[in-house]
């Protein structure tokens, strides 16, 4: 499901702040995510670790956030490694038990700035096939004026078409955005094209850069 923004994100942020809205990362900055349990619940933890080491999960999976569909990626894995076969099937048939929980601390903070009527986006690299058992169980994503899911739009980050496409989907200029994302890549994309990026490395960090922006949170 995306939730549509249907007016500019302008005005509600506070005067001193530079900027007019935060746009979040999901994977590792608001929901834990690890392929392993649920792997490892289809073919047991070895071949899922095996699995994890030996093919290129990153890259294969990657192509599902930018819009193929899981029926495709297991026929592209059965002509190149079909051994590994079953062990990506237990990765989607068990995907629930891939979202870990909350990451500490960053919930507490999108309520912080919904408090404070500050607009909030999701950006996520996720496939549209399993992006509802995010907004299923998280329901911090209900706070966020708008989701771009990268599988819903077949394109994902670190293109810049993606980027591009928010902020259109929000009325509102991408240097007037925080960008909060795990990966420097991303980070580095989103900052080349003038957002004000930063890269997640915790929730008490993450109070101070958005401080520095004159956003309304408290410090840890």
């Amino acid at each position: 499901m995306i939730w549509t923004v249907t007016a500019p994100l302008r005005t509600p942020t506070p005067s001193t702040s530079e900027v007019d809205g935060v746009v979040w990362d999901f994977g590792q900055v608001l929901i834990r995510w690890d392929p392993l349990p649920a792997i490892a619940a289809g073919v047991g933890d070895a071949d899922a670790r095996a699995f994890l080491s030996t093919y290129d999960f990153g890259a294969w999976n990657h192509a599902q956030d930018a819009g193929r569909t899981w029926a495709e990626a297991l026929r592209v894995l059965q002509d190149e490694a079909p051994q590994w076969l079953a062990a990506a099937a237990a990765y989607v048939d068990n995907f629930r038990l891939a979202l870990l929980g909350p990451v500490l601390g960053t919930h507490e903070i999108v309520r912080e700035l919904d408090a404070a009527d500050v607009p909030q986006l999701g950006l996520t690299n996720w496939s549209a096939e399993l992006y509802p058992h995010a907004p299923a169980n998280y329901d911090v994503i209900g706070l966020l004026r708008d989701v771009v899911v990268s599988g819903e739009a077949k394109l994902a980050k670190p293109d810049p078409a993606i980027f591009r496409l928010l902020a259109e989907r929000a009325g509102t200029a991408l240097d007037r955005l925080a960008f909060v994302d795990d990966s420097a890549v991303n980070v580095a994309a989103a900052a080349e094209l003038g957002m004000r990026a930063f890269q997640f490395t915790g929730a008490e960090k993450l109070r101070s850069d958005l401080r520095s922006l004159g956003l309304p949170v408290a410090l840890a």
